[in-house]
């Protein structure tokens, strides 16, 4: 037998606007929602909706009723189901479907997509909580499995994870940590005892998710025979392949007229077209096998970057300083007890925020510049402490300082 886990992370944040240093103590409006500019937060979602969302998983969807073997996996953060409900209802009644199937898992995470592990374990946990909250509100389930925003992972979360009750726990296979291993496995975090590790396998997952439409690839265009001989090869290491990926890879990243819709419902139907193939889910695939062996990352591995580190939200004075304030001001903002006030600071936790101060790449027009909302880093980290510094002044008001 060998399984496919397809798992896909949804997720959209909440953008703060162009807010100017004359807005502090005068104007509270933060976020795109409130105006029409160019980076609503509305229309970002409506596109998107309209090129991916809708699109991948009608397409999903209707492999499930054509394979009742079809399974899929999803993370969806808090501040994307916020914005599904106002506008696009319709998106989580297809999810909603899938999981009554009994052909889709949504996997646990922090509401805002946020850093917070790193910063403040009490606001994580309410995080998380808050997240459990909203998918059982939504969906009427209770995660399972559990992964950390950009996949951040090290040894102190799988113990973290393990004492909350968690089945299994998402990663990347990254080559500087397995070794010799395969991804291709269940493993074990080390220092736990029920706990599972399931690992990305990030080669077979990155040639769909960043390289299917690079004319330059040495193996451009990718058919789907030659991608199910990759794993048939691959197989030959163990025989789950974890497929982790954003959902936004499906006529976002990689736009409709690639081929990739078509591509990825060819690819379902080929899978299983073979004897014994299968999807999993990721609670499933924790299950397929006892673990091969014991990983342990002490250091943070992220998914993202080359360096697979936090540097690509850390990595500057910048990002540090915008991170060390927030989570430094979170005993004031919550003693005011302000509903409104609190989710504004909340929104301002999510991780796009310190992304778009990156300044790695941003010379060569990297992926950071493709995702951010604003004209530079310098811009995005200005706006950004303009809004900390009237969060600030709204909670210096209601103490009375």
């Amino acid at each position: 037998m060998r399984a496919v886990c397809l798992y896909l992370h949804i997720h959209q944040p909440i953008r703060y606007r162009e807010y100017s240093i004359f807005d502090v103590g005068n104007n509270s409006n933060y976020f795109y929602d409130n105006y029409s500019g160019r980076q609503s937060n509305e229309r970002i979602f409506r596109k998107v909706a309209d090129k991916s969302y809708y699109p991948m998983l009608n397409l999903l969807y209707k492999n499930m009723v054509e394979h009742p073997e079809f399974k899929v996996s999803f993370s969806i953060t808090g501040t994307w189901l916020e914005q599904a409900e106002k506008w696009a209802p319709d998106l989580i009644n297809i999810i909603r479907d899938m999981i009554n199937r009994g052909q889709a898992e949504i996997v646990g995470e922090t509401y805002y997509h946020s850093l917070a592990y790193f910063y403040n374990l009490d606001e994580f946990n309410d995080q998380v909580k808050m997240h459990a909250g909203m998918i059982g509100r939504l969906f009427g389930v209770t995660p399972k499995v559990f992964r950390n925003t950009e996949f951040a992972y090290n040894d102190s979360l799988a113990h973290w994870a393990e004492s909350q009750g968690y089945k299994a726990i998402l990663a990347e296979g990254w080559d500087k940590v397995l070794g010799w291993r395969s991804p291709n496995h269940v493993y074990r975090p080390a220092g736990c005892k029920e706990l599972r590790l399931l690992l990305k396998n990030y080669r077979l997952s990155d040639d769909i998710a960043f390289r299917f439409s690079n004319r330059a690839w040495a193996e451009w265009p990718l058919t789907v025979p030659k991608y199910q001989r990759w794993i048939d090869d691959d197989c030959l290491r163990g025989n789950l392949i974890n497929l982790f990926m954003d959902f936004e890879t499906f006529g976002e990243h990689q736009w409709k007229d690639t081929g990739i819709f078509d591509f990825m419902d060819t690819f379902i139907d080929s899978w299983l077209n073979e004897y014994e193939n299968k999807f999993v889910t990721v609670s499933e695939a924790a299950d397929l096998e006892e673990p091969a062996g014991e990983i342990s990352m002490p250091e943070t591995v992220t998914w993202a970057d080359t360096e697979r580190d936090l540097s690509a939200w850390l990595s500057n004075s910048m990002q540090s300083s915008a991170m060390s304030q927030i989570f430094g001001m979170r005993e004031q903002v919550l003693s005011t007890h302000d509903g409104q006030l609190i989710a504004d600071w909340r929104y301002m936790t999510t991780s796009d925020h310190p992304y778009s101060m990156c300044t790695k790449y941003w010379n060569d027009g990297d992926v950071h510049a493709y995702f951010s909302a604003y004209a530079s880093p310098y811009e995005s980290f200005m706006y950004y402490m303009n809004v900390l510094r009237d969060i600030e002044y709204r909670v210096n008001n209601i103490l009375g300082y």
